[in-house]
């Protein structure tokens, strides 16, 4: 387990500024295969971006470009505004820590953490001098002389980290650091990764496709669906405003319910309706309004609360599928009219049944439209008196 108490301020780098990172319409094409396409970002000084998304989406070939160990097929990379495009990973100043560690498995920790400074031919005292100072960090001086093999897989994540500190890099790029450690190695290890990042406050590329290590780590998060970038924003950005369907379906455990709706004007008011479903959207409605597009609901199964007060009219009805206990809440899969599910996530008892109806409510706020066709995030512009959709990337609205 790492320990920073007793240390201070960063013991490497300090004082000097670190790597911003910039990809400009980026593409890697394998065949008629886009892998990753057409991606721009804006790494800033200091921050930790979390390439996210499911197995297949182009986030590790995207870091390896910005490795230098993929060639782009088309567009730029550039480090603190130097394109180094053609240039070989060797001259980036960029550390990668791989998902498999890569440790040279007859070679001690102390040989490991400083082999990359034996092959830039840096004089022995020195190597001596930066293996101890990262160990120490790192809290592996007393697994010095130890090989892998007699290592944790907590351990050996740590002298793959420590191989990466050695060489005092601008930015580290992780890929998927974690995925082969136990659950609960895997959190103790998450906040070891934060802290050393803001002790540091060096830049972090860091490819994962699970949600609670962008959610818990990140300060930026880059969400990514078949070689395409769906949303940049911080974590509280892309689980509040949803730039997609597809970024609303992907975070969040249990995800954004969607369900299939068309809007409607009434009493003034803008509605979300289907079989089952009427959901006031808290928006007033012009006298000209259109009526019936389509589009997706989304609302958070934490935001549906059970109507048990026996006033209004509910606006949502269904029947209980099954209830999940999770010790602190419970979360019940409903089923309404038709092939429609939604879940509903809530502090244990939630007083929801198995086979019985239940009846819900949402806050107007608490609600998201989406076009159905684009899956586009569609905002309400009073000035065109319309919805429209939001822009690809940006998570404002």
């Amino acid at each position: 387990m790492l320990n920073f108490s007793c240390f201070g301020a960063p013991e490497v780098h300090q004082g000097e500024p670190v790597s911003r990172i910039t990809v400009r319409h980026v593409t890697r094409r394998y065949g008629d295969t886009a892998a990753v396409d057409d991606v721009s970002l804006d790494i800033a000084d200091g921050d930790f971006l979390v390439l996210l998304g499911p197995s297949g989406c182009g986030k590790s070939t995207l870091l390896r470009m910005i490795a230098g160990l993929v060639a782009p097929s088309e567009g730029r990379v550039l480090v603190d505004d130097r394109d180094v495009t053609d240039t070989p990973a060797r001259g980036r100043d960029l550390a990668m820590v791989f998902q498999s560690y890569a440790l040279y498995p007859h070679l001690t920790v102390a040989r490991n953490i400083g082999f990359p400074l034996r092959a830039r031919r840096r004089p022995r005292a020195e190597i001596r001098t930066r293996v101890a100072e990262v160990a120490r960090i790192l809290d592996l001086s007393a697994l010095l002389d130890r090989r892998p093999r007699e290592l944790s897989g907590g351990q050996r994540q740590r002298v793959a980290l420590g191989r990466a500190l050695v060489r005092d890099p601008g930015a580290f790029l992780m890929d998927e650091p974690l995925s082969n450690l136990d659950a609960q190695l895997r959190t103790a290890t998450r906040t070891e990764i934060t802290e050393l990042h803001r002790r540091l406050g060096r830049t972090f590329v860091y490819v994962t496709h699970d949600q609670v290590e962008a959610m818990t780590m990140a300060t930026s998060v880059a969400v990514l669906n078949r070689g395409r970038l769906e949303q940049v924003g911080t974590p509280t950005q892309v689980y509040d405003t949803p730039a997609s369907a597809f970024v609303a379906g992907f975070l969040g455990s249990p995800p954004m319910n969607l369900i299939p709706a068309e809007i409607t004007s009434r009493d003034g008011q803008l509605h979300a309706v289907a079989p089952n479903v009427d959901v006031p959207l808290g928006i007033q409605a012009p006298a000209d309004t259109s009526t019936g597009r389509d589009v997706l609901l989304g609302i958070r199964p934490e935001h549906l609360v059970a109507d048990d007060d026996g006033g209004a009219e509910p606006e949502i009805r269904g029947t209980v599928r099954a209830v999940e206990n999770l010790g602190s809440e419970e979360i019940a899969h409903c089923v309404l009219e038709g092939e429609a599910e939604i879940r509903v996530r809530a502090p244990r008892p939630a007083k929801i049944i198995a086979a019985e109806p239940v009846a819900l409510r949402v806050r107007p706020e608490y609600t998201h439209l989406f076009d159905r066709e684009s899956g586009r995030r569609l905002v309400w512009r009073p000035d065109q008196q319309t919805a429209v959709p939001a822009a690809r990337v940006p998570v404002t609205t």
